[in-house]
């Protein structure tokens, strides 16, 4: 049957209907799931199109997800987060929500307390045990919003759970119906989607979730989690790993919108970024992400990088404050402790910094040579260079005039007596043995017995 489809404008076959397979024995995907091997990438050469949405924005999870990797999180510092990641939205929330635990008085007074500030973004959700008892947690809260968890690979309802497909379809749709009946908007963390039977399972049971959400006038929220990073952003790639053909197939066969569409993916193969920008770039409007990239194993989408990518996909910050990103970095650093590693994208120590003389040489010229962005304008993170065995007279240049923020004449150049001698001093200690890179505590003070009347001194030629 043809009929003219309000999403293409065009006369399209009518859409099959998936029904549940309720099979005997697990579907684990062997072929390329062989647990004694790298799983493999089967292609099967079908394309899907780009529907990038009209609205795309970002969610967080630093305070479920992340938090349950890391010593958990004082009220103080929660607060303290939340208000961070408000600055860094900006006023037209890009990142729209941040969900947070609720079940102990620790967790409700964080809850209470940035519920005070009447921030509107991003939106306070929570993620809770599918039960009466927590739905009415939830509301009693003024929470809209919550996330339940519904495993839909054989992995999760065969092994884990003990149960068929159907006994698991069944448990969850009377859990999201107890959320209706509290008068909650449900939001279904489709868990280990990747290895799941697409139409098998997840097709049919979203369908249901669909027709429930009708009925109850209520929306659910979709969120395709890859639990364990499987997801491939390549287009022709077949299900389950496919992030396209996951987010097109939830469109176009179970009819969620857009806006009720949420991507949740992991970096065990380094791909968390790239599946996340293409669940946007194929319809999905929410992407899920944690400060850092901190959460489970090898961790979750770094919200950081989905502002960067979502500047460079639309153009625009859209309100957005990307120097927080850095204040956010700072605050993590000096006030929980957390160890940032030095190379991370955008928030290590090291993210801007070089250490090649060759390099150094082309910043002193012009850093753009050499910097990826104007990374002191968009993160108010200044280039800069760490001096070492291989840092040059122009290294050693470039990191006075830097340090010291000497410009224009006050400048020093390669041929600086201050310069050249400070070169011979860092030849010497590595001529002796030293291994290790020069602290700036350690270069300050060579700089202060090489140039006791100021630094300004420092500009003078060595006859």
């Amino acid at each position: 049957m043809l009929e003219l489809s309000n999403k293409s404008n065009l006369l399209e076959q009518d859409t099959y209907k998936y029904s549940l397979q309720d099979v005997s024995e697990p579907n684990l995907y062997r072929d390329f799931y062989n647990y004694d091997t790298v799983p493999g990438v089967a292609f099967n050469h079908r394309r899907v199109p780009l529907e990038m949405p009209k609205d795309i924005w970002i969610t967080d999870t630093s305070l479920r997800d992340g938090q349950q990797s890391v010593e958990p999180y004082s009220v103080e510092q929660i607060v303290n987060i939340y208000k961070l990641l408000s600055k860094l939205g900006g006023p037209y929330g890009v990142i729209r929500q941040t969900e947070m635990f609720v079940y102990s008085k620790k967790d409700r007074e964080a809850i209470e307390k940035c519920m005070s500030l009447g921030i509107k973004f991003p939106e306070i959700t929570t993620w809770i045990r599918a039960s009466k008892e927590d739905f009415k947690l939830v509301k009693d809260l003024g929470i809209r919003e919550t996330g339940i968890l519904v495993s839909c690979s054989d992995y999760h309802i065969f092994k884990k759970l003990k149960m068929t497909r159907k006994q698991a379809m069944d448990t969850y749709l009377a859990a999201v119906s107890e959320a209706f009946e509290a008068g909650v908007m449900p939001r279904c963390h489709l868990e280990d989607i990747t290895r799941a039977d697409f139409y098998g399972f997840v097709v049919p049971f979203v369908n249901e979730l669909m027709k429930l959400s009708k009925q109850a006038n209520i929306p659910v929220r979709i969120r395709a989690c890859d639990t364990l990073g499987y997801g491939v952003p390549y287009p022709e790639v077949a299900l389950p790993r496919s992030v396209p053909g996951i987010i097109y197939g939830l469109r176009q066969y179970s009819d969620v919108p857009s806006e009720l569409l949420e991507w949740h993916g992991h970096n065990d193969f380094y791909k968390a970024v790239a599946n996340a920008s293409t669940a946007w770039l194929y319809g999905a409007s929410g992407v899920n992400c944690s400060l850092l990239g901190i959460g489970e194993r090898t961790g979750n989408v770094p919200l950081e990088a989905m502002v960067m990518e979502y500047a460079s996909l639309r153009g625009s910050f859209d309100g957005m404050k990307p120097e927080t990103i850095t204040e956010i970095a700072d605050y993590f650093k000096n006030e929980i402790g957390y160890d940032i590693p030095p190379m991370t994208p955008f928030v290590g120590k090291n993210f801007n910094v070089t250490r090649a003389g060759i390099h150094a040489d082309g910043l002193l010229k012009d850093e753009e040579i050499y910097n990826i962005f104007n990374t002191e304008k968009i993160l108010n993170r200044p280039v800069s260079v760490l001096l070492g065995k291989s840092s040059g007279l122009a290294g050693i240049a470039y990191f006075i005039n830097q340090h010291y923020g000497l410009e224009g004449e006050n400048a020093v150049d390669k041929k600086s007596e201050l310069v050249v001698r400070l070169k011979e001093w860092i030849d010497k200690e590595y001529d002796d043995g030293r291994q290790t890179a020069l602290t700036d505590k350690e270069i300050e003070s060579k700089i202060n017995e090489l140039s006791p009347h100021g630094i300004k001194e420092a500009k003078d030629v060595r006859p």
